[in-house]
């Protein structure tokens, strides 16, 4: 019983856990119950939470059981009535007893709801409910939804094959339109202008047991996270591809399936770098499982812990750096999901006469009591953290960009390092001028940007499909020094940024990226100093760890993409703080040895 009394806990969050509702289960290491149980109660009760809470307050079931709060009801109604296995707990249980006395009502109430509904059978009605046909119909207009974006993984399969296999009972829309405002599960897709092999599809759709997603033929990623891989233009010339910021492993699937492509021979490499050791795992699962044999991980490695002049990397042409960031601009799936929770003080009369049931009363106008509309939990069940620190605290916010865009600058300026790169693309899940521009144009004045010749790729030499999006960087003054930018090289720069938009008719998360390509010979900048005007001393916290210890990995989803908000943006700094630490202590006791 513990099952249900710990996930009411962890939905009421009393102490105010910052993160997702997934990430939040995973950080306790206390719980009894199993993290996945918790997690797959919650995301299916909410399915049934639209429906149950008026079954609920139908049946008075929290006037008659004081001991039962409005979400535990919810819980134990729900798989009283509809899991397999019942309710999970001993059949002496006070809780347990609570809910059953009431099962014969309860069930009739379902049934009613189900007949009202119009469906035959509690199958049918199950399939609805699963698909979010059932509240679809409640919404009022067309309302924009975040789509489902599949990209077919080139390694394994074609778009061709997988239109006649996978897709073949879908039909073919021509405007993203259409899938934005797709209520259920309607079976259309479209196909995406920008990025080859990458479908749209409403959001309700679920292919995570289909074989083509566990054999890793189709992944699942956003679209704006397509850009990088896509916008590096890689040609067989390049030679290998880092990905500095690896794990969960999309954009380096993305990125190894276009090197497959080229190189038939395997002789090019992907090198990806994740230096958590738990994310490594997932980056090695999706690797394997997307056929990726030409990327080779370095698990439990950070990308500024390598060497430029090393050996292992003067084949590196391009480099791929998609750093840790404030995630402002993640989505989760449906944005959120809503718990709808049953009220304790909702009304309820017994009709007499003949085939009259008890009925709820309702006001006389439709619009729901301030008691009722507390009854309604939004929470997100996705592993996504859109922002830890509120945005009205708007000192802590700056220090937190403060102490991320010293990371993703010094991150920046080491590809810039390597002696044969002549492609990098920078990216960030971030809405703000701090994390993109900002670090884009610090870069750009930086001694070793300026002395091996990097700049901003130009919108005219984007590739096709990003060379038509319209969306581009933009300029906040007062952000930066005005002497650290030329005025007639700024509107060229930003011409050649991409930003996307979350919540728009295009259907993507909040991103930015920019592509960097050299044009000057190897210098000979210092690799382990950086200069004062790369790094700024960061005057910020540590940035706080979502901790998302998960015990299982749910496969290619973006949506683990938000776990970046892990790294600390402070820990290079602090690290070579170390470094040059012990360095002093090594030599004071070299040059005591001499003596």
């Amino acid at each position: 019983m513990s099952l249900y009394y710990e996930t009411a806990t962890i939905l009421e969050n009393p102490d105010k856990v910052g993160g997702s509702f997934k990430a939040r289960i995973f950080k306790k290491k206390d719980l009894k119950s199993k993290p996945g149980q918790i997690y797959a109660l919650v995301a299916e009760a909410s399915k049934w939470s639209i429906v149950l809470k008026d079954v609920i307050e139908t049946c008075a079931v929290l006037k008659e059981e004081r001991k039962l709060t409005p979400i535990l009801a919810l819980l134990l109604t729900h798989d009283l009535l509809l899991s397999k296995s019942g309710v999970a707990a001993h059949k002496d249980h006070v809780l347990r007893l609570a809910i059953e006395r009431h099962k014969a009502r309860l069930s009739a109430e379902l049934t009613k709801s189900r007949i009202r509904h119009k469906f035959p059978t509690l199958d049918a009605f199950r399939l609805a409910i699963n698909a979010g046909d059932l509240e679809a119909e409640d919404d009022e207009g067309e309302k924009i939804r975040h789509p489902r974006w599949v990209r077919v993984n080139t390694i394994k399969s074609t778009l061709s094959a997988q239109l006649t296999s996978t897709f073949a009972s879908f039909h073919q829309v021509n405007s993203i339109g259409d899938i934005l405002t797709a209520k259920g599960s309607k079976k259309i897709y479209f196909l995406d202008p920008n990025i080859p092999n990458l479908l749209a599809l409403p959001p309700r759709i679920d292919f995570a047991k289909t074989p083509a997603y566990t054999k890793g033929e189709i992944i699942f990623q956003d679209k704006a996270s397509c850009f990088p891989a896509y916008l590096l233009d890689l040609q067989e010339t390049d030679g290998d591809v880092i990905d500095g910021c690896a794990a969960p492993g999309n954009k380096t699937t993305h990125a190894a399936a276009i090197v497959s492509s080229q190189s038939a021979g395997g002789e090019r490499k992907v090198i990806a770098f994740e230096r958590d050791k738990g994310r490594t795992e997932i980056l090695k699962k999706m690797v394997k499982l997307a056929g990726a044999d030409c990327v080779m991980v370095k698990g439990a490695s950070d990308f500024i812990a390598a060497k430029p002049n090393s050996p292992d990397y003067e084949n590196v042409g391009a480099i791929l750096l998609d750093p840790s960031c404030s995630g402002t601009g993640i989505v989760g799936r449906d944005d959120a999901i809503k718990l709808h929770l049953p009220s304790a003080t909702a009304e309820t009369v017994k009709q007499s006469g003949s085939g009259k049931n008890k009925k709820r009363k309702r006001n006389e106008s439709s619009k729901p009591t301030p008691d009722e509309e507390k009854q309604q939990v939004t929470l997100d069940l996705d592993d996504t953290a859109p922002e830890e620190i509120p945005l009205d605290a708007a000192d802590k916010l700056q220090d937190r960009l403060t102490a991320l865009s010293t990371f993703q600058l010094h991150i920046l300026t080491h590809a810039m390092r390597f002696p044969s790169a002549r492609k990098i693309t920078y990216s960030t899940c971030s809405i703000h001028f701090e994390e993109n521009e900002g670090v884009v144009f610090q870069a750009l004045a930086t001694s070793v940007a300026k002395e091996r010749g990097w700049r901003v790729l130009r919108r005219e030499e984007q590739v096709d499909g990003l060379r038509k999006w319209d969306r581009r960087g933009q300029w906040e003054e007062g952000k930066l020094n005005g002497s650290i930018v030329e005025e007639r090289s700024k509107q060229d720069a930003l011409d050649g940024c991409i930003r996307c938009d979350k919540g728009t008719e295009q259907g993507t998360m909040g991103f930015f990226v920019a592509a960097f390509v050299r044009e000057g010979e190897d210098g000979e900048a210092e690799e382990d100093n950086m200069d004062a005007e790369e790094v700024r001393k960061p005057a910020a916290p540590t940035v706080e760890q979502d901790g998302d210890d998960e015990e299982e990995w749910d496969g290619f989803s973006d949506d683990e993409g938000a776990a970046e908000l892990k790294a600390k943006a402070e820990e290079v700094a602090m690290e070579k703080e170390k470094e040059a630490a012990a360095n002093k202590r090594q030599n004071k006791k070299r040059k005591t040895a001499k003596q």
